[in-house]
């Protein structure tokens, strides 16, 4: 007790810093990457003033300009040239991700971590994160499962060092999980989208990843932002499932749910 005790001593010049408990540096932050294949030149996103989508021609030396800035990591989010309804350009080897990959790495190396997004709204001409029964407009789980092992597997071809799916399909890791270790890519880690509620804030996200939807909404797998309790069995089932790292969406609303977690 005091006068004991005075707390303010840890309180003067650099000794706070020996003793803080919750530190935000460069090790910490992942910088997002928008890979438009219809664009030739950098084009910012209107809605994100200061972010850009970039070709393909100019990703490498993006990727180049964040590695020297000291940032240790990227996600790739693409746009392809060509959508359809089950999202068939998102895991051809040439596809806009798996390229931009390739290019980054045959100009960096191991220099930067690659970490790519595994979802299927940027691919389809629905705007969706699955494959779509369309007498029902059913978004179906089991289907898209399938689809997502192979985006995974194709990025992790190219050179990806993470993939990170972000489609709040159920089972979405372990079928992940399963596609990569059979394909010889069990050290690949999974960054899962464990808790992603549905929300307005992506608006700006949808813009740039050009992945608007043409019908109803995303509230029958995203999660209800009614729910706290749910997201902990997110969280469980995917860790579960093999997800090495857990991610809350969108976070600042959110910061009662990192807690628990």
């Amino acid at each position: 007790m005091f006068p004991d005790i005075r707390l303010r001593r840890l309180r003067k010049g650099k000794i706070k810093n020996l003793v803080r408990e919750n530190t935000l540096s460069l090790d910490d932050l992942v910088q997002p990457i928008f890979v438009n294949e219809t664009i030739d030149s950098a084009i910012e996103i209107s809605s994100m003033p200061g972010v850009y989508s970039f070709p393909l021609s100019e990703v490498a030396k993006e990727a180049k300009e964040i590695a020297e800035l000291g940032i240790p990591a990227v996600i790739l989010f693409g746009v392809p040239a060509f959508k359809d309804a089950e999202g068939s350009s998102s895991c051809g080897e040439t596809d806009v991700i798996q390229e931009a990959v390739r290019r980054i790495k045959a100009e960096l190396g191991d220099e930067l971590v690659l970490i790519t997004d595994i979802c299927m709204c940027e691919y389809t001409s629905h705007g969706h994160c699955g494959i779509i029964d369309f007498e029902t407009k059913e978004i179906l789980n089991d289907p898209t499962l399938e689809v997502l092992g192979k985006i995974a597997v194709s990025h992790a071809k190219a050179g990806a060092d993470m993939v990170a799916p972000s489609g709040m399909m159920d089972g979405m890791v372990g079928a992940i999980r399963q596609a990569l270790d059979l394909s010889g890519f069990e050290n690949i880690p999974i960054m899962s989208y464990a808790a992603k509620y549905h929300s307005s804030f992506y608006g700006p996200f949808r813009e740039a990843a050009e992945s608007g939807y043409s019908f109803g909404d995303r509230s029958t797998y995203q999660m209800d932002p009614a729910n706290s309790d749910e997201a902990l069995r997110e969280v469980t089932l995917d860790v579960a499932e093999g997800a090495d790292i857990i991610m809350v969406k969108p976070a600042l609303p959110y910061l009662d749910i990192i807690y628990r977690v």
